[in-house]
C-alpha cells in the first residue's frame, strides 16, 4: 500500500486526524504523522518537524487554511501524487500552487474515501 502523511495529527481520539490514522492503518496503509505535539499513536511517532519522508503518495490535511502557508514548500518538496483537503481545510491559493506543480488536488474527506473504497 502507498504511504500517507497526515499533517495535523493528534493523539485526541475525538479528532478526525486520529480517526484517519486509525482507519488508514486498518485498511493496510502506511502512515507518517506531523502534529503540534510529539506523541505516539498506533505505534507511530507524531513528529513536530517537517521531515524529508520518502515515498509519500498522499498528504491528507487537517490544518485550517491559515496554518497551511508554512507547509506549502514542504509539501511540494515531498512530491506526493495527491493532497487531500478534508472538510474545513480547503484553500484555493494552495490548491492552485499544487496544480501548477502537477500534484493532484482532492477536496474530500479521507474517512469517507476509505469507507467507500475510493481512497
Amino acid at each position: 500500500m502507498k504511504k500517507t502523511l497526515i499533517i495535523g495529527a493528534s493523539n485526541n481520539q475525538e479528532r478526525y486526524s486520529y480517526l484517519a490514522a486509525e482507519r488508514l492503518i486498518a485498511h493496510g496503509h502506511q502512515i507518517e504523522l506531523i502534529g503540534k505535539r510529539q506523541d505516539v499513536i498506533f505505534g507511530k511517532k507524531i513528529d513536530t518537524e517537517k521531515k524529508a519522508f520518502e515515498d509519500i503518495d498522499t498528504v491528507t490535511l487537517y490544518l485550517s487554511e491559515k496554518f497551511q502557508p508554512e507547509y506549502y514548500d514542504y509539501i511540494i518538496s515531498l512530491k506526493p501524487n495527491r493532497v487531500i483537503f478534508n472538510p474545513g481545510t480547503e484553500n484555493p491559493e494552495f490548491e492552485e500552487l499544487l496544480k501548477v506543480n502537477n500534484i493532484n488536488v482532492v477536496e474530500n474527506c479521507t474517512l469517507v474515501l476509505l469507507r467507500t473504497g475510493r481512497y
